[in-house]
C-alpha cells in the first residue's frame, strides 16, 4: 500500500496502480452475511436513535439542550449516511463478486468511495470535537453563550464541520494524495505512503482526527471538573441540572467510542508514514472495521440514554412518593 501512486507505464488507472484487480480472495458467504448484519444493525441502531432525538428536541425547552441536540442529530445522520454508502458497496461486492477494473476503468467509483470513507471518517470525530467546544462554553461561560447563540448557529457548526471535511476528502483529486484499491478488493482509501503527495495527506487524515480528540479531550475533563465543582459546591442542590448532567456523560461516552475505534488507525498511520515501515494492508482493514464500528456503538448512547430516563419516568408513575405527614 505504501508503494508509488505513480501510474504504470500500461497505462494502468491512478487507483489500481497499487493494488489491481482481480485478486485471489474469493468472498466468502460468511462475509457476505457478516457485512450485511453488520451494516443492517448499524442503519437500524441510527435510525431509531434520529427517531429518539427528534422527539426529545420537540419536547426540550432548553436552550443548551436543544443546541446539544442538534449535534447529537447532525452526527446521527453522519454515521446513518455513512453505513449507507459505504456497506451498501461492501455487500455489493460480497454478493456478486464485481470486478472493479471492468465496472470503474476510469477509477470515478472508487474515488467515490475514497472520498466516503475519509468524509463519514472524520465528520463524527470532528463534529465530537464541535460539541465538546458548545458544552465547554454552554458550562463554563452559560451567559456569554446564550445570550449570543441562536439555535440556527448550532446548524451552521454542524454544515460547516461537513464542509470542513468534504474539503479534505477533495484533496485528492487535487493531486494532494490519492484514492487507491484496498486489499481484499472491497473499498477502496487513501494511500498510505511516506512519499510525495501521499504523505502530505496521510498526515492531514491521521493529524486532524487525532487533534479532535485531543481537543474532545481537553475540553470535555475541563467541563466535567467544571460541573462537579457546581453541582457539589454549597448551593449545589439548588445548581444541579440534570440535563447538564446526562449531556456530559453522553457526551464522554461518545469521545470514549471515538478514542477506542479510531485511535489505532489514525496512528497508525502516522507511525507509517514518519518512520516510512511497509504498511500492512490486513493490520489496516482490521484498523479500518474498528473504527467503523463507531457509527454502530454511538447511537446506542443516546437509545440507551433515553430508555433510563423512561425507566425512571415509569418507575415514579407506578411507585408514586408518599408524602410525609
Amino acid at each position: 500500500m505504501n508503494a508509488s501512486a505513480m501510474p504504470l507505464a500500461n497505462n494502468t488507472p491512478l487507483c489500481y496502480s497499487v493494488n489491481s484487480p482481480p485478486f485471489r480472495y474469493r468472498p466468502t458467504i460468511a462475509s457476505a452475511y457478516f457485512s450485511s448484519i453488520f451494516g443492517t444493525l448499524g442503519l437500524i441502531s441510527n435510525l431509531i436513535a434520529f427517531i429518539v432525538l427528534l422527539k426529545s428536541f420537540q419536547q426540550t425547552h432548553s436552550r443548551s439542550r436543544s443546541f446539544f441536540l442538534i449535534f447529537l442529530g447532525g452526527l446521527v445522520v453522519t454515521d446513518f449516511m455513512g453505513l449507507l454508502v459505504t456497506s451498501s458497496i461492501v455487500i455489493s461486492f460480497h454478493v456478486t463478486h464485481f470486478n472493479w477494473r471492468h465496472l470503474d476503468p476510469n477509477c470515478h467509483f472508487c474515488n467515490f468511495m475514497g472520498m466516503s470513507m475519509v468524509f463519514y471518517g472524520l465528520c463524527p470525530l470532528m463534529l465530537g470535537a464541535a460539541m465538546a467546544v458548545e458544552r465547554f462554553f454552554g458550562i463554563n461561560l452559560p451567559f456569554a453563550r446564550s445570550t449570543s447563540m441562536p439555535k440556527r448557529r448550532a446548524v451552521y457548526m454542524v454544515l460547516m464541520v461537513w464542509l470542513i471535511a468534504g474539503g479534505i476528502a477533495l484533496l485528492p483529486l487535487t493531486s494532494i494524495g490519492s484514492y487507491h484499491m484496498q486489499m481484499p478488493g472491497s473499498w477502496c482509501f487513501f494511500n498510505i505512503s511516506s512519499e510525495g503527495s501521499d504523505l502530505a495527506f496521510s498526515l492531514v487524515f491521521s493529524l486532524v482526527g487525532l487533534m479532535c480528540i485531543a481537543v474532545s479531550f481537553f475540553l470535555n475533563t475541563v467541563s466535567v471538573v467544571t460541573l462537579i465543582r457546581v453541582c457539589c459546591g454549597q448551593d449545589g442542590s439548588q445548581r444541579r441540572r440534570d440535563y447538564e448532567i446526562e449531556m456530559m456523560l453522553q457526551l464522554i461516552l461518545i469521545m470514549v467510542i471515538a478514542t477506542i475505534c479510531w485511535c489505532p488507525l489514525l496512528i497508525y498511520i502516522l507511525m507509517s508514514v514518519v518512520t516510512a515501515d511497509p504498511v500492512r494492508d490486513e493490520i489496516v482493514l482490521f484498523y479500518i472495521r474498528m473504527a467503523t464500528c463507531n457509527q454502530i456503538f454511538d447511537p446506542w448512547i443516546y437509545i440507551m440514554c433515553k430508555m433510563s430516563r423512561l425507566r425512571s419516568l415509569l418507575h415514579k408513575q407506578c411507585y408514586p412518593e408518599v408524602p410525609s405527614r
